[in-house]
């Protein structure tokens, strides 16, 4: 549920910021599809259903991605999600941040005493941090495919860094790595006021708040997970 309040909240947040450049009945239709995508979840019992309505609410948020990215749209431009290699800049960009995002909340997991190998909904395999793919879905749409998007919409990454391979794969150099690792840096430093804790703190802590709150859930001092649902 948080995944898909958050994304919904990324569309809805663009259609008030730039309504004038974006098709603004498409993007709330989305929202609409969100939104009956939540209701869906809430009801739901079954795990493989659960797993099919988030893929189908990701379908509709990726529709409109493209929608949002307003820069340099002759080299950045989202088709769809593409990882193994990635297909394009934009694809290469959120495969490369979601690397820093998983690693972030690994680590915030491990904090609290948390195994961020054995996860919920990611099933578990050799190597795998299924815990911190579960935890950091919530955060993909307002922490990393935010930041992604204000990188290229600002113009603080460009298409001199990116190389298309013969398999199609298209990879970063060096230096637009450690761009966007400085920029991920200082994102982390911004102070936010956490949804449900009602604190401020920075973006970077976010993780460890979530991590901390399902520890907290798992050993039975909160009823429930609060999950981070942005505002």
């Amino acid at each position: 549920m948080g995944k898909i309040y958050n994304a919904r909240w990324v569309v809805e947040r663009a259609t008030r910021d730039y309504s004038a450049r974006l098709d603004v009945d498409k993007l709330k239709g989305v929202c609409k599809t969100l939104v009956n995508s939540l209701k869906l979840v809430e009801s739901c019992q079954d795990l493989e259903q659960l797993r099919g309505f988030e893929g189908e609410a990701a379908a509709q948020y990726f529709k409109v991605f493209d929608d949002l990215i307003l820069q340099q749209k002759e080299h950045f431009y989202f088709r769809s999600r593409n990882k193994r290699p990635p297909l394009d800049n934009v694809n290469a960009m959120l495969s490369f941040v979601y690397t820093l995002l998983a690693h972030d909340v690994a680590a915030a997991l491990e904090t609290v005493g948390l195994d961020p190998y054995v996860g919920f909904l990611h099933r578990d395999r050799p190597g795998r941090v299924s815990l911190a793919l579960d935890m950091m879905e919530e955060l993909r749409a307002v922490y990393a495919d935010r930041f992604v998007i204000s990188l290229i919409n600002k113009r603080e990454i460009n298409a001199d860094g990116f190389t298309q391979k013969e398999n199609g794969a298209v990879i970063m150099d060096d230096d637009t790595r450690k761009n966007i690792l400085r920029a991920w840096q200082s994102k982390k430093q911004e102070i936010i006021t956490h949804p449900f804790l009602q604190e401020k703190l920075e973006w970077g802590l976010v993780p460890y708040a979530q991590a901390m709150l399902l520890a907290r859930f798992i050993r039975g001092d909160l009823d429930g997970y609060p999950t981070f649902m942005w505002k």
